[in-house]
């Protein structure tokens, strides 16, 4: 799965605080995201985070499912 520093991912898992997206700090074996709503960071295994992605966003708005 492709994805890239700066895109918005949208899960399909809320986070506690209600928000579904997440922004991309950091990706490699595993990947450094801040939810949208409340700002949380978190480091998730990539294999873990790309079973629970639902749509991919890119800054350009190019939207990847």
């Amino acid at each position: 799965m492709d994805v890239r520093i700066g895109d918005t991912l949208t899960m399909k898992k809320k986070h506690p605080c209600g928000a579904d997206t997440f922004l991309v700090l950091r990706s490699g074996m595993d990947f450094r995201i801040r939810c949208t709503g409340c700002g949380r960071e978190v480091m998730v295994a990539r294999s873990k985070c790309e079973k629970n992605i639902k749509r991919i966003t890119r800054r350009n708005g190019e939207a990847n499912v």
